[in-house]
């Protein structure tokens, strides 16, 4: 997977590095030339002086070809602006903005961009939005039994009541966050597209809830 990183701060060049020891292709975009210091002798990527809000740069960087990007400069107007251009102009699907003032970040969820505020910061958080598919093992019981998972909602589960993704005693969603607020997931709860999933799943079931939330979400049309 090709991605692009703008800025190349601690957290971005951190998170180039990370990125690249995955095994994706990474270009990093820096208005200062020096920024590029933080990259290890060893970085493997493109490196662009510029501005992650100019067209040329970012197609420099491989807007064409990149399926996510992360904003990651020290300005939440930039960081916005330039996941807007990257999710609008390009249609790069998963794009995640770094922002300083958490108060921001309901307007810009309601823009379509998910957001991670300073405070809350760490590498981990933004590989989880670049690749919101995988999930997440967020908890363990300490007899290993049980595992709390975090999964963003398929969107074909959009409008299907989160109900039929519990099976017995093998798995059953639990919070929901929606718009940045966390709600129980009751039974008569819908899904709606962004939602972000806390499930209970006993160890070995999580195939088939992987399963369940791929196939019976195609077969489902929404």
């Amino acid at each position: 997977m090709h991605v692009i990183v703008v800025g190349c701060g601690r957290v971005g060049s951190g998170l180039a590095v990370s990125l690249e020891r995955a095994g994706h292709s990474v270009a990093i975009i820096d208005k200062n030339r020096n920024a590029f210091r933080r990259l290890p002798d060893s970085w493997g990527g493109r490196a662009i002086v510029g501005f992650g809000f100019d067209r040329d740069h970012l197609e420099q960087a491989g807007a064409l070809e990149a399926q996510a990007l992360a904003a990651v400069t020290n300005g939440d107007n930039s960081n916005v602006l330039t996941a807007r251009i990257a999710r609008e102009t390009y249609q790069i699907p998963n794009v995640v903005a770094r922002i300083y003032d958490p108060r921001r970040a309901v307007i810009y969820q309601r823009l379509g961009i998910p957001t991670v505020a300073t405070v809350t910061w760490t590498t981990d958080q933004v590989m989880r939005r670049l690749f919101p598919e995988t999930s997440v093992v967020e908890w363990a019981d300490p007899t290993g039994e049980v595992n709390l998972i975090e999964r963003l909602l398929p969107a074909g589960w959009a409008g299907r009541a989160l109900s039929e993704l519990a099976e017995a005693d093998r798995f059953r969603p639990v919070i929901v966050t929606r718009a940045g607020a966390a709600r129980l997931a009751t039974p008569d709860l819908v899904g709606q597209e962004g939602d972000v999933l806390l499930i209970a799943v006993r160890t070995g079931a999580q195939e088939e809830l992987e399963r369940r939330l791929k196939v019976e979400s195609a077969v489902g049309g929404h």
